[in-house]
């Protein structure tokens, strides 16, 4: 019995840990960690803290179900990490690239308009996740899934090998 007890206290205090360790990670995040680009001449921005606690959180309730940690369960061949977003058509690892995409998503290589099949502003009588996300909310899910590849490196996206 006492050794219940045990275990559970060393539970207790680790789970304790990790809350207050993973709040300040997202406050020591550097600058440079959070500067991605905004567009395809090279323009860049600097994700705040805030609208990237934000941004994850707009893309847990709208977009974790398929993409969760950067992989597309429907397409694994194709994720959310930096090099499938710079091999799309139009390029889509920039911010104005990926809100493109969530208004009216294509095919791979752009040719073929796919909103009838993956959630967008476009089709949001089919996906009611969509109906209430503004502009700004598609630019903070955008800055969370750019700036995620610089957090987690290869894991973001990285497939079967990382998890």
């Amino acid at each position: 019995m006492l050794k219940r007890y045990i275990w559970l206290a060393v539970a207790t205090v680790f789970f304790t840990f990790q809350m207050f360790v993973s709040q300040a990670f997202a406050v020591e995040l550097d600058q440079a960690s959070r500067t991605v680009a905004l567009d395809e001449s090279g323009k860049t921005v600097v994700v705040s803290v805030k609208d990237l606690e934000k941004g994850k959180r707009l893309f847990i309730n709208a977009c974790a179900q398929c993409h969760v940690g950067g992989k597309t369960r429907t397409n694994p061949n194709v994720n959310l990490g930096p090099e499938s977003l710079a091999g799309a058509l139009p390029r889509r690892d920039n911010i104005e690239g990926l809100v493109d995409y969530m208004k009216n998503p294509t095919s791979y290589d752009g040719f073929v308009d796919i909103s009838e099949f993956h959630p967008s502003i476009e089709s949001a009588d089919l996906y009611p996740q969509m109906r209430n996300l503004s502009e700004d909310d598609l630019y903070t899910i955008a800055g969370h899934i750019l700036v995620q590849p610089n957090i987690l490196g290869k894991m973001w996206g990285g497939g079967k090998v990382y998890n």
